[in-house]
């Protein structure tokens, strides 16, 4: 195998022990909710999402449930 990769390889599972060096800038996923799938987007400090209380609240069990798996790496305005 090649050393210089072996290195990479251990620096990447360092960084990955680390959420605060990642910063979500946008994304999108599909949440599997219990009765049906939620388009879900983030797009700089801007949580959506399909579902009808996101429409109406602004927010819903689906992007907070996001949050709080990605808190360390969402800028500090969307925490």
């Amino acid at each position: 195998m090649d050393y210089g990769l072996i290195g990479k390889i251990e620096k990447a599972k360092r960084y990955a022990q680390e959420p605060e060096r990642f910063c979500f800038n946008q994304f999108t996923l599909t949440f599997k909710g219990n009765n049906s799938d939620h388009a879900v987007a983030y797009d700089r400090g801007a949580f959506h999402c399909d579902c009808e209380f996101f429409q109406t609240h602004g927010r819903c069990a689906h992007t907070m449930a996001v949050e709080q798996v990605l808190k360390k790496m969402l800028p500090p305005e969307t925490n």
